[in-house]
Formats: C-alpha cells, sequence, structure tokens
C-alpha cells in the first residue's frame, strides 16, 4: 500500500471531479504558471489512490506538465458499483482512455500517461486499444505478466477476506498482520487516518477483481513493443510484486528507457519523488525535442 508523504495539495494543484464520456472521476489537477509542455494523467495502483502521486505535483508544475492524478472507478472518491462486472480490465482500460480524451479535449494533443502497478497493468490495456492517444506511456513498478507467487498468495487472502468480511474488519485484519516498522507511528501526521478513509472509501469488488487481474495477468509485452509507443520502465531498487530483473528484461523487450530509483522500493512517487520527477520530465523533455526535430 503507497503511504503518500504528506496529503497537502500545492498552490499549484486543485482538486475536482473531471467530468468524462464515462462519469465523473475524482483528480488532482496541478498545471504551470505559464503554457503547458504537455499533459501527464498519473494513474494509481492497488489499493491506491490520486494522493500516492501528490510529491510528484509540484516538481512536475514547476518544469511546465499538467499534471493531473485520478481515482479509477471505485477507488477512494471515486464512486463505483457493487458488481464485479464493472472491474474487469476493458472497462477501467475505457474509463482511462475517457479520461485521456477529456483532457486533452482543449488542445487535442495526446496525453503522457503513468501507471503504477495495477494501473501500469491498466494502462497497457489502455495503450493497446488506442496508442494514438498516448503521447508516451510510463510503467512504474509494474511488470510484464502476473505479479510474484507470495504477492499472489497474499491477494488470494485478501480476496477470500473481503467475501466475508466487512471493510473495517478485514482493515483490523491487515494491522494485525503489518511488520512493526509498517505501525501506523512511523506514518506522517494525518496519512495513518487518511489510509484508513481510503481504504473504507475503495469498493471491494474493485479489490476483488483487481486483484485477481494481477494474480493473472497475461505476458503482453510483445504486443506493447509492436504498437510502438515511447515506453519508459522505472522502478525502485527492490521490488516485492514484480522482481527488478523482470522489469530490466521487459525494458529490454520494449526498447524502453529504464530507470531505476536508488533508495526506493515499490513506491518511488512516495518514496524518493524528487529524483522520480527529475527521471519523468528528462524523460518527457526528450519527447517533445525529438517530436520537434523530427517535424
Amino acid at each position: 500500500m503507497s503511504r503518500p508523504p504528506f496529503l497537502t495539495l500545492p498552490a499549484s494543484a486543485r482538486a475536482y471531479r473531471l467530468r468524462t464520456a464515462r462519469g465523473e472521476f475524482a483528480v488532482h489537477d496541478a498545471r504551470p504558471a505559464s503554457a503547458a509542455r504537455g499533459t501527464v494523467l498519473l494513474v494509481p495502483g492497488f489499493t491506491g489512490s490520486k494522493e500516492d502521486f501528490i510529491a510528484l505535483l509540484e516538481p512536475l508544475a514547476a518544469a511546465g506538465f499538467r499534471a493531473v492524478a485520478v481515482d479509477g472507478r471505485g477507488q477512494h472518491e471515486s464512486p463505483g458499483p457493487r458488481k464485479e462486472a464493472a472491474y474487469a480490465q476493458a472497462e477501467l482500460a475505457q474509463d482511462l482512455l475517457a479520461q485521456v480524451t477529456a483532457l486533452s479535449a482543449a488542445t487535442e494533443d495526446p496525453v503522457h500517461v503513468l501507471g503504477h502497478s495495477l494501473g501500469g497493468l491498466i494502462a497497457r490495456t489502455a495503450a493497446l486499444r488506442d496508442p494514438g492517444a498516448f503521447a508516451s506511456l510510463t510503467i512504474m513498478s509494474s511488470g510484464p505478466a502476473a505479479i510474484s507467487a507470495p504477492q499472489r498468495a497474499r491477494i488470494k487472502l485478501l480476496i477470500d477476506a473481503l467475501t466475508v468480511m466487512d471493510m473495517e474488519s478485514v482493515w483490523q485484519a491487515m494491522r494485525e498482520l503489518d511488520p512493526p516498522e509498517a505501525a501506523d507511528e512511523s506514518t506522517p501526521p494525518g496519512v495513518a487516518e487518511f489510509l484508513h478513509q481510503r481504504w473504507l472509501g475503495t469498493v471491494p469488488e474493485q479489490l476483488i477483481v483487481t486483484g485477481r487481474q494481477l494474480s493473472d495477468e497475461p505476458d503482453r509485452v510483445d504486443e506493447l513493443a509492436a504498437q510502438r509507443l515511447r515506453v519508459h520502465v522505472l522502478s525502485g531498487e527492490a521490488d516485492y510484486a514484480w522482481p527488478v530483473p523482470l522489469m530490466d528484461e521487459m525494458a529490454g523487450r520494449l526498447a524502453a528507457r529504464r530507470t531505476v530509483i536508488e533508495g526506493s522500493g515499490h513506491s518511488p512517487n512516495a518514496e524518493r519523488p524528487h529524483p522520480t520527477a527529475d527521471a519523468l520530465i528528462s524523460f518527457w523533455r526528450d519527447i517533445g525535442l525529438n517530436t520537434k526535430t523530427s517535424a
């Protein structure tokens, strides 16, 4: 579970509901002081939310990029139905494409998309459906196929619990299983209560269905490579969900830029936001320079 380092939005950002053809989605939208170099959509992972990217908003906006972090359907402040079919990966990918369409409406330019963990798998599916909507794709802490065996076992336990227990009971059970270093005392003020409320605000069917997706995801790297998108594979030095060597190999198969953020794990966006932002900005700026050169 990603833990944002703080919760206060920068002055450049505001919270609102983004209207799309597939409904409204809660977003944090940070805009640069002058004309934007491009628009970036930040897609959270399993059990996550838009707040996981809060520390990236100010540096991205200062570099000239409009940065929009979103709660997906059934995540935190974006509503969703109590029906499992609503969270099929194809449905979530269509939501993402609707968000991209809404964000690009004013400029008609494609959008840079970053997907973290589960968000990377959803973004990949969306890119395969409509690659022209993407200026680029950053796959952050997300692998070529299903998560590691230990994590599959952990998610099976979670899914089993969600089918028979309410969200508060599952939360309390998870707290009892947390290692000492993950205790709330180590979390910045206010963030512990936010994590609790975010969990309670997430639709259980969303967690059940997306948990299965993480456990069953096929390898679609070759399909993505065939689209010839500009791709960036970014991760920490270690990752509990996908072994880092798997992400190295995936980047090679995609002919993608590869960045490893030192001193971070599964959530470099929250753990080392400034070097993560620097790597993202460099990638997106290079795309802009290459586009101008080839025009």
